[in-house]
């Protein structure tokens, strides 16, 4: 299989490279979403665009009556600026492929190209998943809820994503909570202002503010939640604005709220906002909330996790058991309310910037370790 690998890897590199030089951010997919569907159709798959925003949904079909395998990778980039000195990088001020997502599509690519060459000796239909937004939360949950994703309906999903710190092609797994859920609160506190050498003629949320940034990040501690289920950080907070003269009327604070499971997420945020309401309260402030950003956690069925752990054997890949949760969230995470899913982690080495760094720069000889574990995993279901 390595050589049959090594026969798609330079193409599976310059696409990747492409794809870098042209980063489009979350819901701005287009251009990335037509070179998908344009490579997709080359190799014969049946394609339907427009999934969910700007995803694309390329089917590899056998025979309708058969099951369905699905592979998904994302394609949205980052608002981050792009430092390293490669031929490649982002020319678009600003917006780059920090978090590898270029790869992921391109490791697709690779899986298909190899899939195409076998395809008489599968017997179950495979779809591969381009979606866009994942890095809002917003881009799963589109793609299902699209009138034109039913049309699969697999029995399994996979996905993988790439981890600077994590040994070069090391890939690690576990059954059960993968990545947190997380979401984001945005809490405005309004009052009104005064000349800043009569403070007491205004009403400042100046002590409003400074409970919050004090009460918010203690909230886990408070619900007694157990160590690591639970996190609240703060994003950004302001007051007033930059002016001498001005007692502030105004002031704004940010936090992310993570839960290991979608219950211990919404008890944060559910007390978060009282919280909050409770103190715009003691102070006479008008209050207003707002969320964004909701991913769901990403909860491996053991079933579809054995199957990796198989294709890691077969492949001969370096294998780690993870023993905790990540953090971080990723919205592969809403497949799994549907259909048997896992997800894994490929390592981009122990020196690889990390993820959302302008100096992130996917390493490309992962990338055969990524498609013959996909490839595997499909040879083992369908074949």
């Amino acid at each position: 299989m390595n050589s049959a690998v090594d026969s798609v890897l330079p193409e599976v590199i310059r696409i990747r490279r492409f794809l870098h030089q042209q980063p489009e951010l979350s819901g701005n997919e287009q251009q990335t979403a037509q070179l998908v569907a344009d490579t997709c159709r080359a190799m014969g798959l049946d394609v339907r665009q427009g999934i969910g925003g700007h995803g694309v949904l390329a089917c590899l079909q056998i025979n309708p009556k058969r099951p369905w395998l699905a592979f998904r990778a994302d394609m949205d980039a980052l608002p981050i600026q792009d430092n390293k000195q490669q031929p490649y990088a982002s020319p678009i001020p600003n917006i780059s492929h920090s978090c590898g997502h270029d790869a992921h599509t391109a490791i697709l690519f690779g899986t298909i190209k190899l899939l195409c060459h076998f395809k008489q000796a599968l017997n179950h239909n495979i779809a591969f998943v381009f979606q866009p937004a994942e890095e809002t939360g917003a881009g799963a949950r589109a793609v299902i809820a699209d009138a034109k994703f039913p049309i699969i309906k697999p029995d399994y999903a996979f996905a993988l994503h790439n981890l600077p710190g994590m040994t070069l092609h090391h890939v690690g797994v576990k059954s059960g909570a993968f990545n947190h859920a997380s979401e984001g609160l945005s809490i405005s506190l309004t009052g009104y202002t005064s000349h800043a050498c009569y403070p007491e003629q205004g009403l400042s949320p100046a002590a409003a503010l400074t409970e919050l940034v004090t009460a918010l990040p203690n909230l886990p501690t408070e619900l007694a939640m157990e160590k690591g289920t639970g996190l609240v950080t703060l994003v950004h907070a302001r007051l007033g604005t930059e002016d001498f003269g001005i007692s502030p009327g105004d002031a704004k604070i940010m936090a992310t709220i993570r839960g290991q499971s979608d219950n211990d997420k919404e008890a944060l945020m559910k007390r978060a906002k009282e919280l909050a309401n409770n103190v715009a309260k003691t102070h006479g402030l008008k209050i207003e909330m707002e969320t964004a950003d909701r991913f769901s956690a990403c909860t491996n069925d053991p079933v579809a996790t054995d199957i990796i752990r198989k294709a890691f054997q077969q492949t001969g890949a370096a294998a780690t058991e993870l023993d905790a949760p990540y953090r971080w969230s990723e919205d592969f995470g809403e497949f799994s309310g549907h259909t048997k899913s896992a997800f894994f982690v490929l390592g981009a080495g122990e020196d690889c910037p990390k993820l959302h760094n302008p100096d992130y720069d996917f390493p490309d000889e992962i990338a055969a370790t990524g498609i013959n574990i996909f490839h595997a995993i499909a040879r083992d279901l369908c074949g």
